[in-house]
């Protein structure tokens, strides 16, 4: 996984073309590049991205950012009952309770 200025980039190689082509994974707005190289392809990210940030300043746009830190998350309400009695045992709210669980999950 490529990472550059808070943004994430995956990339596939294909063996018939002979080059690594990527996407920028975490933003609404399609941004891609390719290179046939390791380096070509690290710089081509790097690139793309800053290219991006040009063209959103140059139209007077703010880049859409990578995440804002909200989602929505819909589970049955049994299972919300269940994990606003573990975070009120833990003395959190719900919020700051799942933080800290989906922390630990990904770390």
């Amino acid at each position: 996984m490529l990472k550059y200025k808070g943004y994430s980039g995956r990339v596939e190689y294909d063996g018939e073309s002979k080059i690594f082509h990527g996407e920028v994974i975490d933003t609404k707005d399609v941004i891609t590049f390719q290179g046939t190289s390791v380096n070509e392809i690290e710089k081509a990210f790097r690139e793309s991205i800053d290219d991006y940030l040009d063209f959103c300043r140059e139209r007077g746009e703010k880049p859409a950012k990578p995440f804002s830190g909200k989602f929505v998350l819909r589970v049955p309400s049994d299972l919300h009952h269940k994990l606003y009695i573990q975070a009120s045992k833990s003395g959190k709210s719900l919020n700051n309770w799942l933080v800290d669980v989906i922390k630990k999950a990904v770390t």
